[in-house]
């Protein structure tokens, strides 16, 4: 649907020390809690992302988007998918969309978030769109849609349109080195669809601008993965040669070096996934190294990269040929990496693309700086990997500063499963903190789902797709209870998506066939914002709820600001909350359990 503005009226419903403020107002009590966590909540990144929706469309080029207040979205659009939930359409000749530099710097780099159409009998189609630099041209841009356009349902498999699945996975991400000098600063960009340029639809919904600096240089007493026969032209399998290195500095106490290029992997039948572990791994950077996975297609083996205990592993990209999820299965989808061990692991600036999650366990882990996108599963995954060990406790582990868009599955999350025997203990002391989570095409953009001492803080979300911007319960019905969890300082954008009935921010608990089925869910809010869901801002479904909620914001969704569904048991303390900004006939806070769900103010 096309972008329209919404009124905000000035006759809003609450009660109680719930706060409900009209939008004109601009008191103390309006900005305190939203300005420290906006100041302060996602990652920081070397790029700056402008939404195509900000720029200026010509030749008949149109802007679509949702806004809160329309319709709940029924299926996956264009539309939803899309960052800020609104793209530029270019479908005749001659239209475009112009975005301005302004980030104060040049850019030699860019990362077009875009979708052009699938084929007609799937697999995609490959189309270029021209980029003018101050009304200039500069090149042609290769896109494609081979690994997106996923169909949910299918009756054979999920990259065939004519099967009766239900499409969704739309965008992908281009980097482009931009040819002819970097982009100035304050100069303008122009995307435009020209006779060669033959899909017939682009849909732009971002562009990143990027100053990426020289290759790193080597370091003194590495391995070069170049000298043991890796080939840094893409034309044979470097997997061996790859693990020979790393097999050699484990044996010698030396770090590997992985020099400027691009490193076919897998590509044989039976190739094993490069295990990393207990050596120091180095790049030339995300830019410049890239490690790509291209099993034969159906797949039939692992690709991942393990990382283990004493592991480093940083400033590389990791790109997959995958074209749906599945781990280990015909689509090609696997783990970026894998990372478990009992005395710590560290991973810093890589870039994983096209892969399925981040696995993170073991104990002291940390995982920083980095990026993910266009993934087939979560993008950063805590967890005690189903099956209990020293290695795979999944305790203390750090996920910080990190950039995930176009997830499929949750952007972040944590998951505590007690396993098929309920054997794995209880996971504790995850820390995600300062991330950004960008239209995760399914599931959530923030998850918890059981644990002891969580903590999310001044994290990013933004339009989310299918469910809701942060998910706070238990994981299915092996999952341990969440026994304690601090959700503080994160701005939580959009949510409430397609799948079902989602919302901006959901808790719920164990259902009654859980393992833990008289466990509760225990969560403190303190600070968070919760803008523009397109249905509940914060809704509480289910029994056995411990919430308390302190200095939170609600701004602007679709239905009630706090919605505490029938059938809920137990206590809340809610105090010092604001909710603004409510369409007409919507309540601050709905509570249809108040005889078994007990709110303190």
């Amino acid at each position: 649907m096309h972008r329209r503005t919404r009124r905000i009226p000035l006759c809003l419903l609450g009660a109680g020390a719930l706060t409900v403020l009209p939008a004109a107002e601009g008191n103390a009590d309006t900005v305190r809690p939203s300005s420290v966590a906006t100041a302060s909540a996602g990652a920081r990144t070397p790029f700056t992302t402008v939404e195509s929706e900000s720029g200026k469309p010509a030749g008949g080029a149109d802007i679509h988007s949702i806004v809160p207040g329309d319709p709940a979205p029924t299926k996956a659009t264009l539309e939803t998918e899309a960052s800020g939930y609104a793209y530029t359409r270019l479908d005749e000749t001659g239209e475009s969309v112009s975005l301005s530099n302004t980030t104060g710097k040049p850019a030699n780099s860019l990362v077009v978030r875009a979708s052009i159409p699938d084929a007609p009998e799937g697999g995609g189609l490959t189309a270029s769109l021209n980029l003018y630099v101050n009304g200039t041209y500069r090149q042609a841009i290769r896109l494609s849609s081979r690994q997106a356009w996923n169909y949910r349902g299918a009756a054979t498999n999920p990259d065939d349109p004519n099967a009766g699945g239900a499409a969704y996975r739309f965008y992908n991400e281009f980097p482009v080195r931009v040819e002819g000098g970097p982009v100035p600063a304050g100069s303008t960009i122009t995307l435009q669809k020209d006779a060669g340029n033959t899909a017939s639809f682009y849909a732009i919904d971002s562009v990143d601008l990027e100053n990426v600096g020289p290759a790193r240089t080597r370091p003194g007493g590495s391995l070069s993965v170049v000298d043991y026969g890796a080939d840094p032209t893409f034309e044979k399998d470097s997997t061996t040669a790859i693990q020979k290195t790393v097999n050699a500095a484990r044996e010698k106490g030396k770090s590997v070096w992985i020099p400027e290029g691009k490193y076919l992997t897998n590509s044989f039948e039976g190739a094993a996934p490069l295990n990393l572990t207990g050596v120091t791994v180095r790049g030339a950077g995300m830019w410049y190294s890239t490690i790509y996975r291209r099993p034969p297609l159906p797949a039939k083996q692992r690709t991942q990269i393990l990382v283990g205990s004493d592991t480093e592993l940083s400033d590389i990209q990791i790109d997959t040929n995958a074209i749906w999820r599945e781990v280990r299965g015909p689509g090609g989808a696997d783990y970026g990496i894998n990372a478990s061990g009992a005395k710590g692991w560290l991973v810093e600036r890589i870039w994983t693309r096209h892969a399925d999650a981040n696995w993170l366990s073991g104990t002291g882990g940390v995982i920083r700086d980095s990026r993910t996108a266009d993934s087939y599963g979560d993008g950063f995954n805590i967890n005690n990997s189903n099956k209990p060990g020293p290695d795979t406790k999944g305790d203390n582990i750090t996920v910080q500063n990190n950039f995930a868009r176009g997830t499929g599955d949750d952007s972040f999350a944590v998951y505590s499963d007690s396993g098929t025997l309920g054997d794995s203990g209880q996971l504790s002391g995850a820390r995600v903190l300062n991330n950004t989570a960008i239209a995760p095409w399914w599931a959530n953009g923030l998850r918890i789902a059981g644990g002891r001492d969580i903590q999310f803080k001044n994290n990013l979300v933004k339009s989310v797709s299918s469910n809701s911007a942060l998910e706070i319960s238990v994981f299915g019905d092996s999952g341990h209870p969440l026994e304690s969890a601090a959700v503080s300082g994160n701005v939580l954008i959009g949510g409430g998506g397609w799948n079902g009935v989602r919302h901006g921010v959901r808790i719920g608990s164990p259902s009654p066939t859980s393992r833990f089925p008289d466990a509760y869910t225990s969560v403190t809010m303190t600070d968070n914002v919760m803008r523009g869901a397109l249905r509940a801002g914060l809704y509480i479904d289910k029994k056995n709820i411990r919430a308390t909620l302190r200095n939170n914001t609600i701004d602007g969704p679709a239905d009630q600001g706090i919605w505490i569904t029938y059938g809920v048991t137990g206590a809340g303390v809610f105090r010092d909350n604001v909710v603004k900004n409510l369409l007409p006939g919507r309540l601050a806070t709905q509570n249809d359990s108040k005889d078994t769900f007990l709110v303190t103010e």
